[in-house]
């Protein structure tokens, strides 16, 4: 379903502006009209059109499929790629579906598909582990800060959990030569 929308902005004695457009609900299109399109757009929005459940591990894999298909540079693909899997998350069951669609394509572009899906599992191993990384860099800088200081007031405490990894690291190092609170709020104000 689509609609017209037409509007216009007036000033005084003259038209100035006027837009002519359909606005097109996403939702309300069959996403296997699509699968045939040579077009980017195309493999992204198809995971945002129609589909009935048990048909998402397929319409993945159709959308990857289009999409390793239009010869697109890798950071185009990682960007589009994102967006198919941000919109359709594969329970455990559909996992193993999206797996068995998969096992029976061409095995050249079974490849280049897998080269995504895999390079997703790597980057959110990377980010789990430097999620894991700055959790023992806070873990360890909050019992070494209770112990010598007691608890910390909330405003230090987010100040802390919002630094990047090297500067929890230095304030690791510069917590050896502190004495008091005061040292502590003195190497804040001299970031």
């Amino acid at each position: 379903m689509s609609y017209r929308v037409r509007s216009s902005y007036s000033g005084p004695n003259k038209k100035i502006l006027e837009f002519n457009y359909e606005v097109v609900q996403l939702n309300q299109l069959q996403w296997q009209a699509f699968v045939h399109q040579r077009n980017p757009l195309a493999s992204a929005l198809m995971s945002k059109m129609r589909m009935d459940t048990q048909e998402r591990p397929l319409v993945k894999l159709m959308s990857l499929q289009l999409l390793v298909s239009l010869g697109l540079n890798p950071a185009q693909i990682q960007l589009i790629s994102g967006f198919i899997d941000t919109y359709i998350k594969l329970n455990p069951e559909e996992k193993i579906r999206f797996e068995a669609e998969l096992a029976t394509i061409e095995s050249t572009q079974q490849e280049d598909v897998m080269q995504i899906v895999t390079s997703w599992m790597e980057q959110g191993i990377e980010q789990g582990i430097e999620r894991g990384r700055k959790q023992g860099e806070l873990a360890m800088l909050n019992r070494l800060l209770n112990r010598r200081f007691g608890s910390l007031s909330p405003q230090l405490q987010e100040r802390i959990e919002n630094l990047p990894i090297p500067q929890l690291e230095e304030l690791g190092e510069a917590l050896l030569d502190f004495t008091a609170i005061e040292d502590l709020e003195a190497w804040f104000t001299g970031k």
